[in-house]
């Protein structure tokens, strides 16, 4: 039988620090540099494959899940791990990438890493096309300030009404500078408001594509039972969840998205903290849009309703306990804290629902 040795890489563009230390040894047997590339990393490896089952762990870095699928593939065993989470000395000031890779594969043998859960290509696609809907979104609410601020310290300002309506945008497209070169700024600044607009229609538009798949469209009807839940912000807990069964509990799911609250207790002194904000901020932002329609009083409204056609009636009956228990607590902590306080408690308590929501039924195998 092989004997296990653990490898700690530090992964950069160009190069890889590689520490290998097998299980019950005092030292390290090989550390070196490589190329970073799948052929010097595979070739490298296979040299003591025969010697050693080897698991790799390096940090999560510039290569995303690269290094892992150029591993995997090969047969080598691998994880990529959470740098935040790597278990570091408090009097430990020294950081070079052979002690990167040292450090790694001493706590791999120790049991003191967290692995990052590595989504399949399909997934990460998805992925990106969520965050790059966020970044277009980001950038026009940019381009729509600089056309107003513009306009604003010249005096300019539209009363008439809401602005970015059809009346607005004849307004804007009315208003002329003097001078020339602040002219033509204006004009560049509408034209970009324009172009961002383009763009973030166009982003909207793969994604109600992808919500029609047959591999989103079941997922997506589940979490659009749930109030403040529609088609987008249903892919965007789809694409950062990727999948519900790795959370073996409700808590679990809560707590990885920063929503619970921290705790520094001592004694017999409890004292809670604001939440963690761990996890993906993005993500997190989408909980808390959503908890605020809980303050509404429970109710059925005509787009709810035709979400919910066709699916389960046991999610159903899930979303609406998810309403009248999420609208009371609203109100009873906005009145005792602040509403602030309550949106954030229901924003936990909501993605605990869709936890639950997510793992009922025989179809959907925590997915």
């Amino acid at each position: 039988m092989r004997t296990m040795a653990h490898v700690g890489m530090d992964v950069h563009k160009v190069e890889t620090r590689v520490a290998l230390l097998p299980e019950g040894e005092a030292d390290f047997l090989d550390q070196c540099r490589l190329e970073t590339s799948a052929k010097a990393l595979r070739e490298y490896l296979h040299r003591w494959a025969d010697r050693f089952e080897l698991r790799c762990y390096y940090e999560a870095g510039p290569l995303g899940y690269t290094p892992y699928r150029w591993l995997t593939q090969a047969g080598i065993a691998c994880e990529m791990i959470a740098p935040t989470l790597t278990p570091r000395a408090p009097g430990d000031r020294r950081k070079t990438d052979v002690r990167d890779a040292r450090v790694l594969a001493r706590q791999a043998r120790a049991g003191g890493l967290v692995a990052v859960h590595v989504p399949t290509p399909e997934e990460e696609a998805l992925r990106t096309l969520v965050r790059y809907r966020a970044v277009c979104q980001q950038e026009l609410l940019a381009a729509k300030h600089r056309v107003l601020k513009l306009l604003g310290v010249r005096g300019r300002y539209y009363l008439e009404g809401k602005q970015w309506t059809q009346a607005h945008w004849r307004w804007l497209r009315s208003q002329s500078l003097p001078e020339t070169y602040a002219e033509w700024v204006l004009e560049q600044y509408r034209a970009e408001v324009c172009y961002r607009q383009e763009r973030l229609t166009e982003a909207d538009r793969q994604l109600v594509e992808v919500s029609q798949s047959a591999a989103y469209a079941g997922r997506v009807g589940r979490l659009c039972c749930f109030r403040g839940i529609a088609v987008l912000s249903a892919l965007v807990i789809l694409a950062e969840t990727i999948d519900f069964g790795r959370f073996p509990s409700a808590p679990q799911y809560m707590d990885y998205w920063g929503l619970t609250c921290g705790e520094h207790s001592s004694g017999g002194v409890r004292r809670l903290l604001p939440i963690t904000k761990c996890g993906s901020g993005f993500l997190r932002r989408i909980w808390v849009e959503a908890a605020w329609h809980y303050r509404h009083k429970p109710a059925v409204s005509e787009g709810l309703r035709r979400r919910q056609e066709g699916q389960p009636p046991e999610v159903i009956a899930h979303a609406w306990k998810a309403r009248l228990r999420l609208h009371q607590k609203y109100w009873r902590l906005a009145t005792a804290k602040s509403p602030t306080i309550a949106v954030v408690a229901i924003a936990r308590e909501l993605a605990g629902f869709v936890w639950g929501a997510m793992r009922v039924g025989p179809n959907e195998e925590g997915r």
